[in-house]
């Protein structure tokens, strides 16, 4: 049995009430509804939309991307994680990035910024890193299949801002850090709407926003790249808060396993009706896939579109 059947059964089998769609090589913003209106206008799309969709489930908010290692990493990096074709970047953010030190909580916040990171942005995305990683991480162009790149190209050619900071901790001071460079930005761009991606065990810090009621307040968007869940969530009182999730797995993740991840999915789901939650899994696709292949247009233009 394959392990999307075996998904598949999984769901239907739990979720009989709800409608469930299957929908054989469409493409994503088919499957799901795109957004009436776009914030984010295209950038290499036809690069970086989903090659196929192979079912999709809870009336569109549950997707099933299927994942190719070699048309989707050893036909795109001229060298396998390391490096992406030349085709898929572009070069001019560099012309506004720029590292940057914000003192806040006692501490010396580092981050790097492109786009209109000192004031201005139309709106503004934070990356945060997992474990072991840095604020060069969500910077480097070529790494990801050029995915930092296309979401730094995004913003600068939006309005916007895009950041990679560095912090203390995935704990509270962490969650501090971050929470000061959200207010700092939502200073200096106040009609910015901001949206936090996290990668790995960075979600940590999305869940903490996500929990407090101040730090929820500045939000648009919550973006988990293989993150581990927070059964918190549920009683943090941040359901009725309605900040739009996205949560995006590799379906042979070995960090974060897939189906328990999709049964915290339900469970938001039926605790909270109508809850802005969307899921994509990539089918064969590891730990880092999410990073490597989440349309960045397609989440973004549903969460700053609402």
């Amino acid at each position: 049995m394959s392990q999307k059947t075996s998904f598949g059964q999984l769901l239907s089998a739990a979720c009989t009430a709800l409608c469930l769609t299957l929908a054989t090589g469409a493409t994503l913003s088919g499957a799901t509804g795109a957004a009436k209106a776009e914030v984010l206008a295209p950038y290499k799309d036809k690069l970086f939309r989903y090659p196929k969709v192979t079912e999709t489930l809870f009336n569109g908010d549950f997707t099933v991307v299927e994942y190719s290692k070699q048309r989707d990493l050893r036909d795109r990096d001229k060298v396998d994680e390391r490096e992406v074709f030349g085709h898929y970047v572009s070069y001019k953010p560099r012309r506004s990035q720029k590292d940057y030190t914000l003192q806040a909580n006692g501490r010396s916040i580092r981050y790097m910024g492109v786009g209109k990171a000192k004031g201005g942005a139309k709106a503004v995305v934070i990356y945060i890193h997992g474990q072991g990683g840095n604020r060069f991480q969500g910077m480097n162009d070529v790494s990801f299949g050029g995915n930092f790149n296309r979401i730094k190209n995004l913003m600068v050619r939006n309005g916007g801002a895009y950041l990679s900071p560095e912090f203390s901790s995935f704990g509270d001071k962490g969650t501090q850090d971050i929470a000061a460079l959200i207010q700092q930005q939502k200073q200096v761009s106040p009609g910015a709407k901001v949206v936090v991606a996290c990668g790995s065990m960075g979600g940590i810090i999305c869940w903490n926003l996500l929990k407090n009621r101040k730090y929820a307040a500045m939000l648009s968007g919550i973006m988990l790249l293989g993150a581990p869940k927070d059964p918190g969530f549920l009683s943090s009182g941040a359901l009725s808060r309605h900040v739009p999730l996205y949560m995006g797995y590799g379906s042979e993740d070995s960090v974060y396993n897939w189906e328990t991840q999709a049964k915290f999915f339900k469970q938001i789901r039926g605790s909270a009706s109508g809850y802005p939650i969307r899921f994509t899994l990539f089918d064969t696709g590891t730990h880092g896939t999410p990073i490597r292949m989440t349309d960045w247009r397609l989440v973004l233009n549903w969460m700053l579109s609402r």
